[in-house]
């Protein structure tokens, strides 16, 4: 054998040893993102359950709930949907953010005007952030049915992958 065969074995064995390692370090990088996903999402889980049954704890005691309350007990249901469909499907499903963040408005504004008892530029502005939201919502419905990602068109046509129509990227 020559020196120059020997440095292109070299070379050759070189690289095909990075490629190897290359996929075992991709691989126990992907095996930590999915251990973290699934230890975030029982924290996250286990935090919005605690929280909901506090709250609703405390109503029990306090002998009656508001709407304010009841709005709040709403947003931790959303909450939970919103962690149950990414566990189940690893999708992040943003019009859920979309109702969160509705539904927190609309407890702002029964906080507000039940307060105050008039109408001024908060509530105009807060009704105004809820349509805007909700124009939101109806623009993600509406594109994630007319333009589906590739993954979610079938023969059945647009948004009706079997087992996808719930759960939408929007």
């Amino acid at each position: 054998m020559t020196k120059e065969t020997e440095a292109e074995e070299i070379v050759q064995k070189t690289v095909a040893f990075h490629v190897r390692a290359k996929k075992h370090v991709e691989a126990i990088g992907a095996l930590c993102v999915d251990a973290f996903h699934i230890l975030a999402l029982f924290a996250i889980g286990a935090t919005t359950v605690w929280a909901a049954f506090v709250e609703f704890f405390r109503l029990v005691a306090q002998g009656h709930a508001g709407l304010a309350d009841i709005l709040l007990l709403f947003i931790y249901l959303e909450i939970g949907a919103m962690v149950g469909i990414y566990f189940k499907t690893t999708r992040m499903p943003v019009r859920y953010l979309i109702y969160i963040a509705i539904t927190a408005l609309a407890r702002i504004l029964v906080e507000v005007v039940g307060a105050e008892h008039k109408i001024g530029y908060d509530i105009l502005i807060l009704t105004g952030a809820i349509l805007i939201l909700s124009l939101a919502v109806l623009a993600l419905r509406y594109g994630s049915y007319h333009f589906p990602s590739d993954s979610r068109v079938t023969d059945e046509g647009p948004g009706k992958a079997p087992g996808v129509d719930e759960v939408v990227d929007s």
